[in-house]
């Protein structure tokens, strides 16, 4: 099989604590693959959620290309694989614990993601960079979009955003700060899949580990203009029950 092309930070951040380990930028794997990328008219990278180990982060973007090429997208989709496997993600009693450890390591992760962005345009400016986003994947994109909000010759650099099981607010694409910011970096749309059946996101909202997830029940407040969502009915919160129920890309 041939190798998945993907940007990785794997063994960036501590597993336990979410403390940076090492400060590198990003790695690309395998190199040559994105040499190939440069001048492609565009690309969209996956980005997983919490509990995803390497050969989780591969099976998205499989997972995700395959989807897509069913709804007639044949442009390149590679996958960020971050380290989000945070311990005892799969235990109840820690489960508090490693989601926050997550959500420190997504968070961070921003700068990675948003470095290679930039670095990527440089090198092949035509290119249209879509980002997806499974559950804590999400919270990835946010910090990236605020890191690259940092810089005016940013404004528009990433085409669009696709939410599927959105773990960040529901309050962010209504907010002053998170609005303007989605408004400004991307540059055509944000669209928000969201399912008031996913049990995760139910549970993580009952628990009050995350209050109000984009995910569940939508936005609220008045969004900004480029924002949208659409209701999906995926038998679960894993990304393969979100893809295979969806209809249109991009």
């Amino acid at each position: 099989m041939k190798p998945v092309a993907r940007i990785s930070t794997r063994g960036y951040y501590n597993l336990l604590t979410g403390k940076t380990i090492k400060n590198n930028s990003y790695y690309l794997y395998p190199k040559q693959d994105f040499k190939k990328l440069i001048d492609s008219k565009e690309l969209t990278i996956m980005i997983h959620g919490l509990r995803n180990d390497n050969a989780g982060a591969i099976a998205k973007v499989v997972l995700a290309k395959n989807q897509l090429n069913k709804l007639g997208y044949f442009y390149p989709v590679i996958g960020f694989s971050y380290d989000s496997n945070t311990t005892g993600a799969h235990l109840i009693k820690h489960a508090k614990r490693s989601l926050s450890t997550g959500q420190i390591i997504a968070k961070k992760n921003g700068r990675n993601l948003g470095k290679f962005i930039e670095d990527f345009k440089l090198t092949s400016p035509v290119t249209k960079i879509r980002l997806i986003g499974h559950s804590l994947g999400s919270q990835v994109i946010l910090s990236t979009l605020e890191y690259l909000a940092k810089k005016k010759k940013n404004l528009g650099i990433v085409e669009g955003v696709y939410f599927f099981g959105a773990s960040i607010t529901q309050d962010v694409p209504s907010s002053k700060k998170y609005g303007k910011i989605l408004q400004n970096i991307v540059n055509k749309k944000i669209v928000n899949h969201y399912a008031p059946s996913d049990e995760v996101l139910g549970w993580a909202n009952k628990e009050k580990f995350v209050n109000g997830p984009l995910g569940l029940n939508g936005s609220i407040g008045k969004p900004v203009s480029k924002y949208s969502q659409t209701l999906l009915k995926p038998k679960n919160h894993r990304f393969a029950s979100y893809a295979s129920v969806l209809k249109t890309f991009p």
